[in-house]
């Protein structure tokens, strides 16, 4: 009875064995498709978005993040101003803009 119970065990290692590779190895590959899967790709659309809020210049057609269209009047360091519609001018904060619109 002893011997069968041993034998199922199965994953006991002899002594000297190197049972704990196993374990550190797989954490290793798990960061790495963790990272390749959610970090990198989030990390290049952030630096995307940067790139977007800092070439941002009176004149362009922007998207902002709740979906209102317009024209960029003046830009601050914070602040967008935007017209929407001729006269109608709204104030945003510049990391509200999520994309350049298009010429309707």
């Amino acid at each position: 009875m002893v011997s069968t119970a041993y034998a199922m065990a199965g994953n006991v290692a002899p002594e000297g064995g190197r049972q704990g590779y196993e374990g550190i190895i797989m954490l290793v590959i798990m960061f790495a498709i963790f990272y390749l899967l959610l970090i990198r790709p989030q990390q290049k659309r952030a630096k995307e978005h940067r790139n977007l809020l800092d070439a941002l210049k009176a004149g362009d057609l922007v998207v902002t993040a709740g979906g209102i269209h317009g024209r960029i009047v003046t830009v601050l360091e914070d602040v967008v101003t935007l017209e929407i519609d001729k006269g109608v001018k709204i104030k945003m904060n510049r990391a509200s803009i999520t994309a350049m619109g298009k010429e309707a």
